[in-house]
């Protein structure tokens, strides 16, 4: 999967919990609480980590093949 493809999607993962996180909040709050931002934060390190994981894992196996 492209780069640009993977962050396209993440980031309407993101903009969806965002989304479904104000709906929750009153209507005089638009805000996020920290602990939304922190869990929020986290799942895009862990999705980071993921993709980095992977893109390392595909040219590793490329630089594997030339040799």
């Amino acid at each position: 999967m492209p780069t640009v493809v993977a962050i396209i999607i993440v980031q309407g993962y993101v903009a969806g919990a965002v989304r479904r996180v104000r709906e929750r909040l009153p209507s005089d709050d638009a805000g996020l609480t920290t602990l939304e931002i922190t869990i929020i934060a986290l799942g895009l390190i862990a999705i980071a980590a993921l993709l980095v994981v992977a893109l390392t894992a595909a040219v590793q196996r490329r630089v594997d093949q030339i040799t």
